[in-house]
């Protein structure tokens, strides 16, 4: 296929943090793709909540099915928007690679920790996973991907105007990311295609919990003529078939508004090269104004319906008080830790690197191990 001139393109890669060996038969951005599959944060996603806890039936999306959820979106939308598939792919697999355990509540949890050693960000300790903690090569710390795959993933959701993590400083001195520009159009896809996932999964989720019906979600008026048709066209058909026709045809819709509107906006801004995508004062990629207010009419429904629900919100009550705890535990007494942290810690030259190190560790766990962690250490007849 042939690429975009506003497109990564293979030969004009950065390179790589560390020299590496050529490989014949995949592109840079395909062997990217596999050292991240092949990672074991990548196949830690699977115990790691989207919306429900791990333990709360294996039928609902964990981070591992909504990262796969992501790559096939952005991949579609890369294709038709004459992109680089490899790199979009790449991007959007390792996104969530370094969130917290109990997703935004975990991540809740860790920032009101670390907020006096300036907080935590899981897009930053997505690359710190990347560059130091999956080691895999005798010769380097990290899986040594390429420049656009790191900058790419830190910079999903936009710049970074103001970096306040010494960590994401220093990488910067060493490995330039061009932080305050805006990322390449292959990482805005897959900023945008995980916007279009999770909103979508959210809704079968949500619905096959019994927080809310197919009646009350068409209350929306763009799903009720979803419906409308779909029940004129399949007459008596399983609520179990009509969410699904529900998705789907939101899934086409937002897909189909997206690649519209971006390429109106690649007309309107005379956008020819990849700098260009990158010097822009905004999003390349982008819904248009009428699909922005239904999916901020989607999200209200959601929010009242299913984020703010009784059983969710006690989950995430819970769900951060274990991430505190750890870490306030562990930070109280450092003979907590695993042996080897125990070293790094006690070597460590103030509290915030200590922190760092012991904030590193809980972000890095499932939910079951942590859930497990918590028991035994607060648990007093959990065994020995």
């Amino acid at each position: 296929m042939t690429l975009a001139n506003y497109a990564v393109h293979n030969e004009e890669s950065k390179g790589r943090l560390y020299p590496d060996y050529d490989n014949i038969n995949r592109s840079e951005f395909q062997r990217d793709r596999d050292r991240i599959i092949h990672s074991s944060a990548f196949r830690k996603l699977e115990g790691k909540t989207q919306v429900f806890a791990y333990h709360e039936g294996r039928n609902y999306r964990t981070r591992l099915t909504h990262s796969i959820e992501v790559a096939q979106i952005t991949r579609t939308l890369c294709k038709s928007l004459g992109l680089n598939e490899e790199l979009g792919e790449a991007i959007a697999l390792a996104h969530d690679i370094g969130h917290a355990p109990f997703g935004h509540a975990g991540e809740r949890g860790l920032n009101n920790c670390m907020k006096k050693f300036g907080g935590f960000d899981h897009n930053i300790n997505s690359l710190k996973i990347m560059t130091e903690i999956e080691t895999h090569y005798p010769n380097f710390k990290g899986l040594n991907l390429t420049w656009e795959t790191l900058e790419g993933t830190v910079k999903h959701n936009g710049p970074i105007k103001k970096v306040t993590s010494d960590w994401l400083k220093n990488l910067d001195k060493i490995f330039p990311m061009d932080l305050k520009n805006y990322p390449s159009l292959e990482a805005q896809v897959a900023s945008f295609a995980d916007d279009i996932a999770y909103n979508n999964h959210d809704i079968d989720d949500g619905f096959r919990a019994g927080f809310f019906s197919i009646k009350q979600l068409c209350e929306l008026e763009f799903i009720d003529k979803i419906i409308s048709k779909f029940d004129k066209e399949n007459k008596n058909c399983a609520d179990e078939l009509r969410i699904y026709a529900i998705t789907r045809s939101l899934i086409s819709a937002m897909v189909f508004d997206l690649l519209d509107t971006t390429k109106e906006n690649l007309r309107k801004n005379k956008i020819q090269t990849l700098n260009d995508v990158r010097k822009q004062k905004s999003f390349t990629a982008d819904f248009s104004e009428q699909m922005r207010k239904k999916i901020a009419e989607l999200h209200k429904f959601l929010t009242k319906n299913f984020y703010t629900h009784s059983n969710i919100a006690r989950m995430d009550m819970k769900s951060q008080k274990i991430v505190e705890d750890l870490f306030e535990a562990f930070m109280a007494n450092t003979k907590m830790l695993p042996l080897d942290l125990r070293k790094v810690v006690d070597n460590a030259s103030s509290d915030k690197e200590k922190a760092d190190v012991i904030c590193t560790y809980i972000a890095n766990m499932t939910d079951a191990f942590a859930t497990e962690e918590h028991q035994k250490l607060f648990n007093v007849s959990y065994r020995f």
